[in-house]
């Protein structure tokens, strides 16, 4: 049984045990971890559609045969089909899967996609959510090993951060630098670069910008990217040129503090509200509770988000192999910002982190 034969299996199960009779899944991570197959989003229909019996079909626009026919071994049970311009590609689904009262769409499917879908079967479709989101959030060994990987290549970007962060220049430039850094590490995309400095490290999802970076002043560094496994890096570290006021070395020993006891002290059982509120417990001693403004992690796999999340409305009780950022924060808003994330799995001894570079806040000459 390959990877995909298995998973397959599982999302059987899955759809047995939440009572949906069929799952319509197109481009994006679900496909891929169902199939290998990293097809084109397009306005034509690719669509892998699952029966609770087993079957499957992995439809596609006759142009995508060829791409799609490299990612479908004979042992992966999935029967392809092509259809061509002429032919209508939600009818020709529902005809391969018959009629189902219970259909499934996975969750970020084009509108123009469900509502195709919802016609031919005649009738409403509910999101897939956790049919496969239970699924994808416990990573096997393989996963693991290659979120590790990823982990490694994104340490070794934050090691050489001196050779880009130096007063005078934007954001923009030392951006521009540390995206061919992610690329010479091993990554095949770079999927974001956060350089926030001074207050714009206040802004939790600053991007770049042409402001230019002075001493002195605290520098938010969020990075990440995908490696040819198709799993993803994210990590984030704090930077200054020259030495920083007082205060804002008072507060990030807090958050030390606070993404420390998270790292150490989650454990298999905790639900991710339980995980959230060991760092925010620590920065609401500390006074900077109420500049803590979003949540204290996200699942990380094929994806840079998805589940399991560490937030205060999340009860489910985390398992073995789930992956998730471990990343609190202070905004203080017009003056500066602080995150320090580290990427873990869970084992039944605890949380264990893909990240080694140093966490402690680097001061560059």
């Amino acid at each position: 049984m390959t990877i995909y034969s298995e998973r397959l299996s599982r999302l059987t199960h899955s759809l047995q045990n939440h009572g949906v009779e069929c799952i319509c899944i197109t481009p994006g991570a679900d496909l891929i971890y169902f199939t290998g197959y990293n097809a084109l989003p397009l306005e034509r229909l690719t669509c892998l559609a699952v029966r609770s019996n087993g079957d499957a079909f992995l439809i596609v626009p006759h142009l995508e045969l060829m791409a799609a026919q490299v990612h479908q071994p004979e042992d992966h049970g999935i029967q392809l089909v092509s259809w061509q311009e002429t032919e209508n590609a939600y009818e020709l689904l529902h005809k391969l899967i018959g009629q189902a009262n219970v259909v499934a769409v996975s969750d970020l499917m084009w509108a123009r996609h469900v509502f195709g879908i919802q016609k031919s079967f005649g009738l409403n479709v509910s999101l897939a959510e956790s049919i496969i989101s239970d699924l994808r959030a416990v990573k096997t060994q393989e996963e693991i090993q290659a979120i590790s990987e990823a982990g490694q290549a994104i340490d070794e970007v934050h090691r050489n951060i001196s050779q880009w962060l130096r007063p005078g220049r934007s954001e923009r430039e030392v951006g521009r630098d540390i995206a061919d850094a992610i690329i010479a590490s091993g990554h095949r995309t770079v999927d974001f670069v956060i350089v926030g400095s001074g207050p714009n490290g206040a802004s939790p999802h600053h991007d770049l910008s042409d402001r230019i970076i002075q001493r002195g002043e605290p520098i938010v560094v969020d990075i990440g990217g995908t490696m040819p496994s198709g799993y993803c890096s994210d990590s984030t570290r704090m930077y200054s040129i020259g030495d920083v006021e007082h205060e804002f070395m008072t507060y990030y020993s807090v958050l030390q503090s606070a993404q420390s006891r998270a790292v150490l002290e989650a454990k298999v059982g905790m639900s991710g509200a339980e995980v959230d509120a060991l760092a925010r417990d620590v920065l609401a001693d500390g006074g900077l509770g109420q500049y803590f403004v979003h949540r204290t992690g996200h699942g990380l796999g094929l994806e840079t988000h998805e589940e399991p999340y560490i937030v205060a409305s999340n009860s489910k009780p985390l398992v073995p192999g789930n992956v998730f950022s471990i990343e609190p924060g202070f905004y203080v808003p017009g003056r500066f910002g602080a995150r320090i994330e580290d990427i873990v799995y869970l084992t039944d001894e605890g949380a264990v982190s893909v990240n080694h570079s140093p966490r402690d806040f680097v001061v560059l000459d």
